[in-house]
């Protein structure tokens, strides 16, 4: 099969024909039809989170079952599937009480083995992690919702509660944040975003948001300012100025919820806890969404409440993943997801 596999931290991303994966007994291959490019892909490649060398990236897809194991009862070949990027295990207790999302011996693929930047990606677990994909909603579609829109949803919903007329803070306007902003309107709240791309706060504005403000050390002040304190903010980027934004942009019991990944100086930011412990504010962590909380994100898109395909800004070939996995680490590039079409 053709992959895009990179050989050291860093170093160029090059297609190459590579022996596919087995299919293990629990499990299955899928031939993927899509796979987005995400900021996580990136940080695996810059070393951030460790992988095996030499390493196929890519964990958001979605495409058609090839093969299934031996033990595997739900699936046949040719079903069309999704999956979460985080695959449990099915039998610890998290799994059992459906927090797969947390599991301790979960897989990852593009982490944990090789990704999906290739024409076959094997999961495991495959009863308990795939998800039907609807015929109505496209591979490309579907390619954008397994990391940062599902784990929009799921912060916003299960961690942040969010109801009617609540106002949501979205710090960082890519992928993930732009998810929360077409999120968030579609559960009724009022939303700003916060970026440092006129051009990200333009797509925003776009998709819904209220009030759009330049990413300042003033930020959190102007939200104060204009709404009160918001009831949820979002760090979708990752950095320790956004982390601490976002805290200070709370109303008193308000929740903060990190999504974007800090890691290196950043792993540690200065989180204002005089103020978390005075206001009883909230701090989230939202990695991913298990299988089995799919049906109601997948509801309100089948009902047109959400319409995840707004936000990719450009599809490309596998030859041209490793440009596309690059430009995620200039700040203040095109807005949107970048999804790669296979096959």
């Amino acid at each position: 099969m053709q992959a895009l596999v990179f050989d050291a931290i860093n170093s160029p991303l090059h297609l190459r024909d590579v022996p596919p994966p087995a299919c293990p007994d629990d499990g299955a291959l899928i031939a993927v039809r899509a796979s987005g490019v995400c900021r996580s892909d990136w940080h695996a490649w810059q070393g951030h989170d460790p992988v095996a060398l030499p390493h196929i990236p890519g964990h958001e897809l979605a495409g058609v079952i090839a093969q299934v194991g031996s033990s595997v009862r739900r699936w046949k070949p040719g079903d069309r599937v999704t999956v979460p990027f985080v695959c449990g295990c099915g039998a610890c207790e998290y799994c059992l009480a459906g927090d797969s999302q947390v599991c301790p011996d979960q897989t990852q693929p593009g982490f944990t083995h090789a990704g999906s930047f290739a024409e076959l990606v094997a999961i495991h677990r495959a009863d308990f992690n795939l998800v039907a994909l609807p015929e109505a909603i496209d591979f490309v579609t579907a390619a954008a919702l397994g990391c940062r829109f599902a784990t929009a949803f799921r912060a916003l919903t299960a961690h942040g509660g969010l109801t009617r007329g609540q106002w949501v803070a979205v710090h960082g306007c890519g992928g993930v944040g732009l998810s929360a902003v077409m999120i968030a309107k579609a559960l009724g709240a009022n939303v700003i975003a916060v970026d440092i791309s006129e051009q990200a706060l333009r797509t925003a504005a776009n998709l819904g948001a209220d009030i759009t403000l330049m990413s300042s050390p003033r930020a959190a002040a102007q939200i104060q300012q204009q709404s009160g304190g918001v009831h949820v903010s979002i760090d979708a980027l990752g950095s320790a100025e956004t982390a601490v934004a976002s805290v200070l942009s709370l109303r008193r019991r308000g929740k903060h919820i990190q999504i974007g990944l800090l890691l290196g100086a950043s792993s540690t930011p200065p989180l204002p806890m005089g103020r978390v412990v005075a206001w009883e504010l909230s701090i989230h962590g939202s990695h991913g969404m298990a299988a089995q909380e799919y049906p109601a994100m997948l509801a309100m898109i089948a009902d047109g409440r959400l319409d995840p395909s707004l936000l990719v800004g450009r599809t490309v070939g596998l030859a041209d993943g490793s440009a596309a996995l690059a430009a995620m680490g200039q700040p203040g590039g095109g807005p949107g997801m970048t999804v790669i079409e296979i096959g």
